[in-house]
């Protein structure tokens, strides 16, 4: 069951709304990559303790043995991204050419969701001894805005399985998803947005939650 979140004051709200402004007006990839390396550069290692510890509980709740085989999948997506992003941004890699941001309409509707992605809650997933803030989940759109729209990969990294035995695969230079067009009644799902072609094929009976 997903709510609106309301534990959060004005100015979270404001800041949120800013940051999907900025990245809205980026004009390349690269300008793209500078903006969302600034926007991580502001979270604390603290922060980035509620975050792993957020995503530490919702991949616990998995049953096994999926949620060992899926566990380095989810750490790669979100850290692995973050240190990537902060790698290139620092080694000068988004001062060098200047490349359009791939199907920017699709682009646009991301950056026009996350505001209201950042307050929707998975009731269920709430049950954590630490505040995960709204500000929080903005990094998981962070992330997923680098992969996705910077690097041109699937929001879940090939591989990734999914219950039943599928996974996220790549093929002659595409990437296939099964739940890529699965998650539409889920506004703020990545999947929405992700550059990953439908993958056909029997759709698994578990649907992860909201940041999956």
């Amino acid at each position: 069951m997903t709510t609106l979140h309301q534990d959060t004051s004005p100015e979270e709200k404001a800041y949120i709304a800013q940051v999907a402004r900025d990245l809205a007006a980026a004009g390349t990839k690269q300008d793209l990559g500078v903006h969302l390396a600034r926007a991580a550069g502001e979270y604390t290692l603290a922060d980035l303790q509620v975050i792993g510890g957020r995503l530490f509980a919702e991949v616990d709740a998995l049953p096994e043995p999926y949620r060992s085989r899926v566990r380095p999948y989810f750490h790669e997506q979100i850290f692995g991204a973050h240190h990537r992003l902060l790698l290139m941004y620092r080694s000068g890699v988004f001062r060098q050419d200047q490349d359009p941001i791939r199907d920017r309409e699709t682009f646009d509707k991301f950056c026009a969701m996350i505001p209201d992605g950042c307050f929707t809650w998975d009731e269920q997933a709430e049950r954590t001894p630490f505040r995960y803030s709204p500000r929080h989940r903005l990094f998981y759109y962070l992330m997923a805005a680098f992969t996705m729209f910077v690097l041109d990969r699937p929001g879940h990294p090939v591989g990734m399985p999914f219950p039943g035995g599928f996974t996220v695969e790549e093929r002659n230079g595409n990437c296939y998803c099964l739940i890529r067009d699965r998650e539409k009644e889920v506004f703020f799902s990545i999947c929405n947005f992700c550059p990953a072609k439908q993958n056909e094929g029997e759709y698994p009976r578990y649907s992860g939650k909201n940041t999956k």
